[in-house]
Order: C-alpha cells, then structure tokens, then sequence
C-alpha cells in the first residue's frame, strides 16, 4: 500500500489501527510496561498495514459524520480491549495457581519482581507465569493473537455488533472470568491437596506427642512434599497450560461466529 492509498484510506485505516493497538495494549506479554510504547505503535501500524488491503476489500462503510465516526472508533477499540483483556484473564491463571502453591507451602512472604507486569508476586507465580509464557510462545500465541484477534474478527465482527451481538458477549466475559478461577483451582489441586495431607497428619503427631518441635519440622516437610509433587505434576500441568490456551483462542473463534440478532 502506497503513502496516498493511505492518505485516501486514513479514515479506514485509523479505525483499523485503533482496534488493533487496543488488543496489543491488553493482550499477554505485548501489554506489558517492559515494552516502549513507541514499539507497540509501530507494531500496530505495521498490522495494520498488513490487513488494510483485506478489509478495504470487504467493504467496511465509513459514517459520513464526525460523531458517528468517533463512536465507531471508539467501538473499534473496544473490541480490541475485549479480545485482549479476555486473553490476559485467562493467561492470568497460571500466576494465580502459583500464588495458591505460595501461601500453601510457606512462600506467601517470599516475593520477586515480574518484570512483565512491573509488580512483586510470591516467588512460585513466577515459575508458573514462566512456564506459562515459554508454552504460549511454543505454541504461536502471538500469531494466534493477531491472526484470530485482528484479522478473523475483521472478517466476522464490526464494532456495531457489539450492540447486535450483546447477549453473546457479556457471557463471553464473564464464562472468561469463570473459567480464570477454575482452571487455577485445577492447577493448584495437586499441590494443595497434598500440602492438606502433610498439615492433617503433623496435626495428629502433635496430638499424639506433644513433647515433639513439629512447627518447626514442617515447613521444611510441606515445602520439600510441595517441590515433589510440582516435580511429578509437572508434565501435566504443561499438558493443562497448552490446553488452556488454546481454549482461550477456540473461545475467541467461538465470539466471531455468535449469530447476530
């Protein structure tokens, strides 16, 4: 595309960029403050670029007034928030299970800076949101992202169906934050449910003989019981962490394909 297709096409093409830089702006990893800004503008000019000649061609119709041009945009930018923000809740539940592993084995006080989200976590959210992010990237979470968050939702969704889609949508929000709270619960279940076990039976020891210092010998026993069993659950759990995502992205198809009303 040349600078006076561009110029000819700036309406179109502002309306496509605002949806795009608002999806990078919420979107896993990309949002991050680790990233100038002035990066994640250029990554979303070149996008739109990428997909301009595609949804010239689909003929997406342009208001002729200020008002309702502006309201479209900002229509624009909501989807892009919606899909991004839809995948960070659900990438999110990694760094929650680890934090339900933290408190659970005594780590809760222990905490590291993630440089990605520029906030202290306790230090087994950490390990989690890594491996977390090493699947996403194996399994081309960023090109999931732009070729299902951008480009199949030009071709299936405009911003006016967010008023014709709506009761697709909300659900869509919140069977999002549902599923966050679930699947970090899943995650978390090996663990705790084995860390429940060691504090019941040094419960009894301590019943059975008080004389006994079992305050101080469990932490060492819950947390080497804690790195066992992550040890042992881990293959799964990775298992668990692809599953998830491509979820995540499955659900993103399912919102492109909701019939209007």
């Amino acid at each position: 595309m040349t600078v006076g297709e561009l110029a000819r096409n700036a309406p179109l093409f502002f309306l496509i960029f605002a949806r795009v830089f608002a999806l990078i702006q919420t979107a896993p990893l990309l949002s991050s403050d680790a990233i100038p800004e002035i990066a994640k503008i250029a990554l979303a000019f070149l996008v739109s670029m990428l997909i301009f000649p595609s949804v010239s061609a689909s003929g997406y119709p342009i208001p002729p007034y200020v008002l309702q041009y502006v309201l479209l945009l900002l229509g624009e930018a909501f989807v892009g928030i919606l899909v991004g923000f839809f995948l960070s809740m659900i990438y999110s539940g990694f760094q929650l299970a680890g934090q339900y592993y933290a408190f659970q084995m005594g780590f809760g006080a222990s905490e590291v800076f993630d440089p990605l989200a520029e906030i202290e976590i306790p230090i087994m959210g950490q390990f989690l949101n890594l491996i977390a992010m090493l699947i996403f990237l194996l399994g081309s979470g960023f090109q999931k992202i732009f070729l299902i968050g951008v480009y199949q939702s030009y071709k299936a969704f405009k911003a006016i169906d967010l008023v014709t889609r709506r009761d697709h949508i909300f659900p869509f929000l919140f069977q999002g934050m549902t599923y966050l709270f679930q699947q970090s619960l899943v995650l978390s279940f090996p663990i705790l449910g084995a860390l429940f076990l060691v504090s019941l039976t040094l419960g009894l020891f301590a019943k059975a003989a008080p004389q006994m210092n079992l305050l101080m010998m469990g932490f060492p026993i819950s947390i080497g019981v804690a790195f066992l069993i992550l040890f042992v659950s881990l293959p799964f759990l990775v298992e668990l962490f692809s599953a998830v995502i491509d979820f995540s992205f499955l659900e993103v198809e399912r919102i492109w394909a909701s019939p209007s009303r």
